[in-house]
């Protein structure tokens, strides 16, 4: 199994003012040809900081992976470290000028001294093409290990990991496939699913790896293989996730990039049935959820944020009655709401939610992270009352998940 090691250089790593998505792209991507990725390292933009990184990195790795430090700028030093790591100096590289040319031309940008200092690159290195940006990347070879260091804009990146490295990475590291099959769950959390599924896994052949990959709302279970058959081993997990479906096929609701959004907008698109929400403690993120998918509206109607308790009355018919006997946050609310909103829509189903996101307003009887979800469809209205004692944007978000988790049990029953 060939390792590798991913190195992300930039000061804004270290402070926190970007987060370093690079290098789980770049992780997953290593890992579906077979390459694992042993360590990922942020370091600043400094020269003796990335000596000591690539130093120890070549201890580990047989594959060291570079992010960052490749511009025109002061502070990008990727490139003379590279030159100090190597004992080399500076070449002009005319090819790398021509593309950097042509990409300021399309772009009606004129030449500049730091534009045309991009096309200087480390003697002995093998230059990468970067068709979006100016900085290429740079690619060595020492004592049977392979360096490349990839400017650190995301979509520069992506494009040349794809277009240029993989296929030539793919076929250097000829070695064991690894397959990762992930389950998505919610409706339990992680303790509860891990007692349910217990004996399933004490089963699980050595070769799988169970994962427990937990988020509020979600647990994510991710089965992981290795071996030198492919096939033999995506039909090895596969085997294992029919044996889980077994166990809870009411928490699982998709696989690996499925969204519960995504999965209940796929149903609702097959069926020709709509959706509308009515929101009060979540504010709109149930709709958000549901517009992030493309084609949503062919399905979604629309919303009514409901936060004041006339906008229930005048927008929704919640009957005044129901809000100065029962509440706002109550199980009366929550359902006048959602019935509310489907008959003023005129839409298959909608969901209503009703409660205190906090960190103010709960009562001993109503506490903080008490909340109300209403489901309503032709079969009539659904409604159950949740506690998430979380902070407020968790609480919107676990809501918003359960909302449409209890949607997804309602379309599944019909």
């Amino acid at each position: 199994m060939k390792k590798a090691e991913i190195i992300a250089i930039g000061d804004e790593l270290l402070i926190g003012q970007v987060v370093n998505t690079n290098a789980a792209w770049i992780a997953a991507e290593l890992n579906a040809i077979g390459i694992e990725v042993v360590r990922m390292t942020a370091v600043g933009d400094d020269r003796a900081e990335i000596l000591e990184s690539m130093q120890a990195a070549s201890r580990r790795a047989s594959l060291i992976l570079m992010t960052g430090g490749l511009g025109p700028t002061k502070d990008d030093i990727t490139k003379t470290a590279l030159c100090e790591y190597f004992g080399v100096g500076m070449r002009f590289d005319e090819s790398i000028f021509g593309q950097v040319e042509t990409l300021l031309q399309n772009r009606r940008i004129p030449m500049s001294d730091s534009h045309r200092s991009q096309a200087s690159v480390p003697e002995g290195c093998h230059p990468v093409p970067n068709f979006l940006g100016t900085a290429p990347g740079i690619w060595f070879e020492k004592e049977h290990r392979i360096y490349v260091a990839l400017p650190g804009v995301p979509f520069e990146m992506k494009e040349m990991m794809t277009n240029h490295l993989l296929p030539r990475l793919k076929e250097r590291f000829r070695g064991d496939a690894i397959i990762h099959r992930t389950v998505l769950t919610t409706g339990a959390g992680e303790s509860q699913i891990s007692e349910m599924i217990a004996s399933w896994e004490s089963a699980l052949p050595a070769a799988i790896r169970l994962a427990y990959l937990p988020q509020p709302g979600l647990v994510r279970l991710r089965l992981s293989a290795r071996g030198k058959d492919a096939d033999e081993l995506k039909n090895g997990i596969e085997d294992q996730v029919n044996r889980l479906k077994l166990l809870i096929p009411d928490l699982i609701f998709g696989y690996d990039d499925d969204s519960l959004e995504g999965v209940i907008g796929q149903r609702l698109a097959e069926a020709h049935q709509t959706l509308a929400t009515a929101e009060s403690c979540t504010g709109g993120y149930i709709a958000h959820l549901i517009t992030s998918v493309p084609g949503s509206s062919t399905y979604f109607m629309g919303s009514v944020v409901s936060y004041a308790n006339y906008v229930k009355e005048q927008d929704l018919g919640v009957l005044t009655g129901s809000l100065m006997q029962y509440g706002a946050v109550s199980e009366q609310v929550a359902a006048e709401m959602a019935g509310g909103i489907r008959s003023r829509f005129n839409v298959d189903y909608a969901i209503a939610t009703s409660g205190i996101a906090g960190p103010d307003g709960g009562t001993p009887e109503k506490p903080v992270g008490t909340v109300w979800i209403a489901i309503a469809s032709a079969k009539g209205t659904v409604a159950r009352k949740f506690f998430f004692k979380d902070d407020r944007l968790r609480f919107i978000r676990r809501t918003s998940l359960a909302a449409l988790n209890m949607l997804r049990m309602e379309i599944g029953d019909s």
